[in-house]
C-alpha cells in the first residue's frame, strides 16, 4: 500500500491525523465538541471534519477559495447515505470539466 503520508491515530477521547511528507508536517486533532453531540465516538472524526469542511466552504470567503485551490484541496458535500444516489461521475467543484 502507497504511503499517503496520513496517519489517523484513534485514541480515547481524541483522534490524531498525522499529516506529513519531507517537505511538511503537522498533527491535527479531533476531539468532542459542542457540534458533534449527534455522533458516536467512532464516527466523531468523520463528522466533525466533513462539518467543519462544509461550514469552511459555505462561509464563500475568497480567501479560504484561493488557499484550498492554492493547495489544491476541494470538498463537496455527499448526499447522506439514505439520499444518496450515485457521486461517483460528479466533478470536483471549482474544476473544469472535461
Amino acid at each position: 500500500m502507497a504511503d499517503t503520508g496520513v496517519t489517523i491515530k484513534p485514541g480515547e477521547e481524541m483522534t490524531r491525523i498525522q499529516v506529513a511528507c519531507p517537505h511538511q508536517s503537522g498533527l491535527l486533532y479531533v476531539v468532542p465538541a459542542k457540534k458533534s453531540w449527534v455522533c458516536t465516538e467512532g464516527q466523531l472524526t468523520g463528522h466533525a471534519l466533513a462539518g467543519f469542511f462544509r461550514e469552511l466552504v459555505a462561509l464563500k470567503d475568497s480567501r479560504v477559495q484561493e488557499l484550498m485551490q492554492s493547495w489544491g484541496v476541494y470538498y463537496r458535500q455527499l448526499p447522506l447515505e439514505r439520499e444518496a444516489t450515485t457521486t461517483d461521475e460528479a466533478p470536483a467543484p471549482d474544476k473544469p470539466n472535461g
